[in-house]
């Protein structure tokens, strides 16, 4: 079992070894003649003196869909398996789509197939050899704000840590040589484990530097809130380096855990989708919002004329939304209130969304809104990434905060990024019922796929030609009904 910087260099060079070997194997006319006589395609091998493009291309397109398992990180022998086949269906797929075109550096069909089942042999037998185990020895790392919490953590498992990361705060009290004090029965008191035992290896601003300096696996979540600029930016830092991360059930009130996970440590789903079905969700996110963008052209000039005769004002309106982990971004819409419309309110739910009547709608406004078209300027935001066709609806982080009062696990919504539509926006639920929305979006994110992603698609699109429909059938162009 290789650790740290060994790991990497054995993954890279044996993925550089596997490759040569694989397509000078499938390259060799005996596997030609194999693959000719078992399919109705002919042989068709290259010349040695083209044979290192081929090589060079299959080497650079399988180490970058490999790339993710160049990191050290305690796996199962079947998790590698699988993981390894996933990423080995994308390089065949880009490595099919090079071959499509009549390039010099393309693999012949049958050099490919021949390759494909090579690789799916040859790959996992490569990391199977060469991966960490999961053992108690894996490199843990804990992190809180909470002396309590941090010492039931302790208290829950006996997984050797490399040290703490905390406040300056709570580390000087660590420090001084706090320990936690549990009351017995007969009045007297009782020391668990000491936190002293463990080395601070700084604050939480330095998370980043300690998780590549220490080469941590596995962070241990100790926060006795879920704060959203510590707690979620805890987590989005362990996404980022793809370091997994655990929490104890009893302080797991807003995140996304494993429902079949039956420890006290429990994995949190910081990425919930798959790779394979990550890339191709961000293809169809640029793809739709490309698309969409180019053929309503026409009728994105003919509104932004629209709002500027009607009323007096901006065509385009923007808000701060949240975003995954609990980051913001600027979200964009084309004006459908008067200017200024929460100048005396503040931040609130529009009374539409409860099947009421907002006043502060413009005539122009109400139309946007039954036909959903105000919606237009947000397919900016899934262009540049900010946004995904299909996820959550992001709210303002004034009404989350609000909705978080009477829903305490809001935040589990905060696991994907956020969408132009959602399972919650198909069945009729608004922010007015946080519960429903809620159930809805952490429905989607268990369920998640490119497929389910169509399906609500597709219901979207047909509810929005039914909305169009019914505005066409009616008078009412002043939002009173």
């Amino acid at each position: 079992m290789a650790s740290g910087w060994r790991y990497r260099l054995q993954a890279l060079a044996g993925t550089v070894a596997v490759t040569v070997a694989v397509v000078a194997l499938a390259n060799h006319p005996v596997t030609q003649d194999a693959v000719a006589s078992l399919t109705p395609l002919q042989a068709q091998g290259y010349a040695n003196g083209a044979l290192f493009n081929v090589v060079l291309t299959t080497l650079l397109v399988v180490a970058a869909a490999m790339w993710p398992l160049f990191k050290p990180r305690p796996r199962r022998i079947l998790d590698v398996v699988l993981q390894t086949e996933k990423r080995l269906f994308l390089a065949v797929t880009a490595l099919a789509t090079i071959g499509y075109f009549d390039f010099s550096y393309r693999l012949p069909r049958t050099t490919l197939i021949a390759s494909t089942l090579l690789f799916a042999l040859a790959l996992p037998a490569l990391f199977l050899s060469i991966r960490q185990q999961p053992v108690d020895s894996s490199r843990v790392l804990l992190v809180g704000d909470d002396t309590d919490v941090m010492a039931d953590v302790l208290d829950a498992t006996d997984v050797p840590f490399v040290g703490y990361v905390a406040p300056p705060t709570v580390a000087t009290v660590i420090d001084e040589g706090w320990a936690k004090v549990t009351n017995r029965a007969d009045g007297g008191r009782i020391e668990t484990r000491h936190l002293t035992d463990l080395q601070c290896l700084g604050g939480l601003s330095r998370l980043d530097e300690v998780l590549v300096t220490h080469d941590v696996d596995t962070v241990v979540l100790a926060f006795s809130k879920t704060d959203r600029n510590e707690f979620f930016g805890t987590l989005l830092v362990c996404y980022d380096h793809g370091v997994t991360a655990k929490v104890h059930r009893d302080y797991a009130d807003h995140v996304l855990l494993s429902p079949t996970d039956p420890s006290e440590l429990v994995d949190v789903a910081l990425d919930p989708w798959d790779l394979q079905d990550r890339v191709l969700k961000r293809v169809f996110d640029v793809g739709f919002a490309l698309g969409v963008l180019l053929v309503l052209s026409p009728l994105v000039a003919a509104i932004a004329v629209a709002i500027k005769l009607d009323s007096e004002g901006p065509v385009l309106y923007s808000q701060q939304r949240t975003a995954e982990f609990g980051n913001t971004f600027t979200i964009y819409k084309f004006r459908s209130m008067v200017t200024a419309a929460e100048a005396a309110t503040g931040a609130r739910l529009s009374a539409e969304d409860a099947g009421g009547v907002d006043p502060r709608v413009t005539r122009v406004g109400y139309v946007l809104r039954r036909t959903h078209l105000d919606e237009i300027p947000q397919l900016w935001s899934i262009l540049i990434g900010d946004m995904s066709v299909v996820g959550p609806r992001p709210e303002r982080p004034e009404l989350d905060d609000e909705m978080e009062l009477s829903v305490q696990s809001w935040r589990q919504r905060w696991f994907v990024k956020p969408g132009l539509t959602g399972l919650a926006q198909i069945r009729g639920i608004t922010g007015y019922d946080p519960s429903a929305k809620l159930r809805y979006d952490v429905e989607y994110i268990r369920q998640q796929s490119f497929w389910f992603d169509l399906k609500i698609l597709v219901r979207q699109l047909w509810m929005v030609l039914s909305d169009a429909r019914s505005l066409v059938g009616t008078d009412d162009f002043d939002g009173q009904k």
